[in-house]
């Protein structure tokens, strides 16, 4: 693996232009492009498949809803030609392996925690007992699930890869 390979490049830019130019600027640097929320809403499936074009996508849409309607969800992104998609684990196993059962090509990467979250965020929110213990147990999970790796803050990635091992990516 190359080191542009490990290299994703957020376009967290407000419009397709903007987000060409970036692509644009670079190619043969970075090995991936995150299409986030915000992008997605703004030029909608037509322009992640236009910057498909431009290089490998990782759509960033962290999907946490009903098994079926992530299942679904999951589908119609792999219609789109993007190579990583992100769901939360949050969603639970159900929801996890339905995305899993549903995603062709797409390598499913599971969301472990929020990283503007902290442990008083979790423990207000029902969860816990620390954003690194959750982050751990939601990693296992996500592989248990079938899905290719998970995203999650630096400060977990080394207790994630012992606990879950050197075949799941850690973005």
């Amino acid at each position: 693996m190359n080191a542009g390979d490990r290299l994703i490049v957020a376009l967290d830019v407000e419009t397709l232009a903007a987000a060409e130019a970036l692509a644009d600027q670079v190619r043969g640097v970075a090995g991936w492009l995150k299409v986030g929320l915000e992008l997605f809403i703004a030029v909608g499936p037509d322009g992640v498949r236009a910057l498909a074009r431009r290089g490998r996508i990782m759509l960033d849409l962290k999907l946490h809803d009903i098994p079926e309607t992530v299942a679904r969800a999951t589908a119609r992104a792999a219609d789109l030609g993007v190579g990583l998609l992100t769901v939360h684990i949050a969603g639970g196993r159900r929801m996890l392996e339905a995305a899993a059962a549903a995603r062709g090509a797409v390598k499913l990467l599971g969301v472990t925690v929020l990283t503007s979250l902290d442990d008083h965020d979790l423990d207000e929110v029902g969860s816990g007992p620390s954003v690194a213990a959750v982050a751990v147990r939601r990693a296992a999970l996500a592989a248990q699930a079938g899905l290719a790796g998970v995203v999650t803050s630096p400060r977990e990635a080394a207790a994630i890869r012992q606990a879950c091992g050197p075949g799941l990516l850690i973005v």
